[in-house]
């Protein structure tokens, strides 16, 4: 019997991308226990594409793509001592700090690629196939459970000890601080506006800096070094 033909899609060549990041780096280097977050959600959405969950499939691949390309332009600017868009220099920076805990490496480098990479990722799609933000919707909103669905396990995860944090612990505190479903929330926001201003070059790139400001001041935040 002959052997069916196997195809490469874009999602498959940026997950290669991730898994060859996860052996090239040490394990407790922060941007490695982000990309190990990362190339798990990738692999999920790829076998929902499969699957035929994703209605579009084509729009999911492409959303998809676009987002994780923008995590790995940062990652690839910062091995070459080029300078990486705000939001992802708090991990670049502190990426080998001991004070850092690896929940804080993951929940900054999400901060940043749902934040702020997210957002820009949805404008780029929107080109690429000629459509508004609301066709993408669906796309984006299922892409979010997903996260949403990994999010709990991540915390289970990467939780230091196996009892509950006390509610005084810096940790807690941090950990409360920050929501992946509203930050999510206002990406979706972010990525109309952008949208909107397409058309006011100037005004559309002083709204993506400040965004990437902001975003990249809460990821400064959730990587405060904490005591043992």
């Amino acid at each position: 019997m002959a052997q069916l033909e196997q195809f490469t899609t874009p999602v498959d060549t940026v997950v290669s991308r991730m898994r060859a990041l996860d052996a090239a780096l040490p394990a407790r280097d922060g941007v490695a226990v982000f990309n190990r977050v990362y190339l798990a959600v990738t692999e999920a959405v790829d076998r929902h594409i499969d699957a035929g969950r994703f209605a579009d499939a084509r729009a999911a691949i492409t959303l998809d793509v676009r987002f994780a390309e923008r995590y790995l332009a940062a990652v690839d600017a910062a091995a070459v001592g080029r300078r990486t868009p705000a939001c992802w220099r708090p991990l670049f920076q502190m990426r080998r700090h001991p004070g850092v805990r690896p929940l804080q490496f993951a929940l900054a480098g999400i901060n940043a690629h749902i934040g702020h990479d997210l957002a820009l990722a949805v404008v780029d799609a929107c080109r690429s196939l000629d459509c508004e933000p609301a066709d993408l919707e669906d796309e984006f909103d299922r892409v979010g459970e997903l996260l949403l669905s990994l999010e709990e396990r991540i915390r289970e995860d990467l939780m230091p000890g196996p009892d509950l944090l006390q509610i005084a612990d810096p940790l807690t505190h941090l950990l409360g601080s920050w929501s992946l479903e509203r930050a999510r929330d206002a990406t979706w926001t972010a990525a109309r506006a952008l949208w909107a201003l397409r058309g006011l070059p100037d005004v559309a790139e002083e709204f993506t800096d400040h965004l990437d400001a902001a975003v990249g001041l809460a990821g400064r935040m959730l990587l405060t070094p904490l005591p043992d």
